[in-house]
């Protein structure tokens, strides 16, 4: 299934235009291969047009009171709810997920809009005491003024939604730049905003190559505050190109799910599928390493097998039968590639899958695959993989597994399975992840929580989720009152 190639523009000063050098970019399907359209081939020029019309249009909305804006996140959030079947269509044509991943995907997204709608009239300050009692002091927060968000292409609807409406909902102007391999989605979601009535240059969407209006918006002076999510690599230069900014970094982890011989195998079967191969793999919250303790490891392998025999279907995103999709795009498909095939050489035993599939209208389709026998010099171990494998461990205890994770550069997730509450939560206690789920896929998580990475990790710095963001999109600031007496 198709649309008609259409040629999109970006939004910027409260209308949609073109690059001011007139280059597009061409975006096609990793489903179907076909042209869904151009986009602007977006220039630094572009961006500073675009942090210049916020930094106009940021007193003004900082101004309003919390109700008016929360009353224009509903808004947004109404109009996503009236578009959400040509949302959720756009999205599987764009980014390859299912339509049932796609539709899940945009009801989050309302929930976005509406979790900061009620969160910003929450936004309390405090009236402490002064050394003098003639004075009153008060400290309230205050917007930064003009955040980038600069956005992945494996959630292009919530991923940015997480930033955008809560840096909005407490008052700020907001520029954001979108993936290039999911730019058809930025354009629809920009759609929504800009539809929402919010006064010009209060949001605006710059398409184009990461290295070039990504780096202009975090670097630029008008810009006070920087959120961004995706890869360790990037998230770097951002923060080097972001000095002495306000930064939000949600930069991704390798997914260790640690399974004991006390386990529920069926359950850590099932969790394990979802954490596996839902979006094919390319999550930040994916398991990437499953740690399995050597008396269950066969049985543990053999239900997985036959779960997956039963249960993942690879196909047309669009068939009610599929349940994954083809990955984005060709760099992550080739990162697969090359782990699997260092995995192999370096002596793991492939037990499903391992390559792409072939009979599909693009090369993007990546059979589900199981490895066994991986081990820490492997880069299947070291590095986040963000596609369909279940790369197997075989550990002694959780001691052992909780060494291993704690020793990783990451830091940003893990899940234990065990039915012995107390082992999970002391687990839970003495790991280095900013969050953990015991007895859950690594995959659930809930929106209004804090979500990110752990302190000295490479896993990222503050917290995604419901209000959180708005610790970093908001300062406090003291006012002193002299009563004169």
């Amino acid at each position: 299934m198709s649309e008609a190639p259409v040629e999109h523009r970006m939004y910027v000063a409260g209308g949609w235009t073109d690059s001011v050098s007139g280059a597009r970019m061409e975006v096609r399907s990793p489903a179907t291969g076909e042209p869904l359209g151009t986009v602007p081939e977006g220039t630094r020029e572009d961006v500073r047009r675009a942090v210049a019309a916020a930094g106009e249009a940021a007193p003004g909305w900082g101004a309003l009171s919390a109700f008016e804006r929360a009353a224009a996140m509903e808004r947004v959030a109404g109009i996503i709810e009236e578009r959400r079947e040509e949302l959720s269509r756009t999205l599987v044509l764009d980014q390859g997920k299912t339509l049932a991943e796609a539709r899940d995907e945009v009801e989050e997204l309302v929930l976005y809009f509406r979790m900061a709608a009620a969160d910003a009239p929450r936004l309390e300050g405090a009236m402490p005491p002064s050394v003098d009692g003639g004075k009153r002091v008060f400290v309230y927060r205050v917007p930064r003024g003009v955040v980038g968000v600069i956005s992945p292409w494996n959630w292009p609807y919530t991923m940015p939604a997480e930033l955008i409406a809560p840096a909005l909902a407490c008052g700020n102007a907001v520029v954001w730049v979108p993936a290039p391999t999911t730019s058809v989605c930025a354009v629809a979601l920009a759609g929504c905003l800009a539809d929402a009535g919010l006064p010009a240059g209060v949001f605006n969407m710059v398409t184009g190559p990461g290295p070039v209006v990504g780096d202009e918006l975090a670097a630029n002076p008008g810009t006070h505050a920087v959120g961004f999510i995706g890869s360790i690599e990037t998230g770097r230069k951002v923060a080097s190109r972001a000095a002495g900014k306000a930064l939000l970094l949600e930069m991704g982890g390798n997914g260790p799910v640690v399974i004991l011989e006390d386990a529920d195998l069926d359950a850590a079967v099932e969790a394990s599928i979802s954490s596996a191969f839902m979006c094919a793999g390319q999550s930040c919250t994916a398991g990437e390493l499953f740690m399995v303790q050597e008396g269950v490891r066969d049985a543990f392998l053999e239900r997985l097998l036959g779960e997956m025999d039963r249960s993942v279907r690879l196909g047309d995103p669009f068939a009610p039968e599929t349940t994954m999709g083809p990955l984005n795009n060709e760099p992550t498909a080739g990162k697969v590639d090359r782990h699997v095939k260092d995995a192999l050489g370096r002596g793991a035993r492939l037990l499903a899958g391992g390559s792409r599939a072939r009979g599909f209208p693009t090369d993007l389709y990546y059979e589900p695959t199981v490895l066994d026998g991986v081990t820490p010099e492997m880069l299947i171990f070291r590095e986040e993989t963000f596609g369909p494998v279940v790369p197997v461990v075989g550990i002694r205890d959780e001691s052992e597994a909780l060494a291993a994770v704690n020793a990783s550069p990451y830091g940003l997730l893990s899940a234990v399975f065990t039915r012995d509450l107390e082992r999970g939560l002391r687990f839970a206690e003495a790991v280095r992840t900013g969050w953990v789920n015991v007895n859950a896929s690594s995959n659930h998580w809930e929106s209004h929580l804090p979500f990110g990475g752990r302190s000295g990790s490479s896993s990222g710095l503050g917290r995604v989720g419901g209000r959180y963001p708005m610790e970093a999109f908001t300062e406090p600031k003291t006012v002193i009152l002299d009563l004169g007496r």
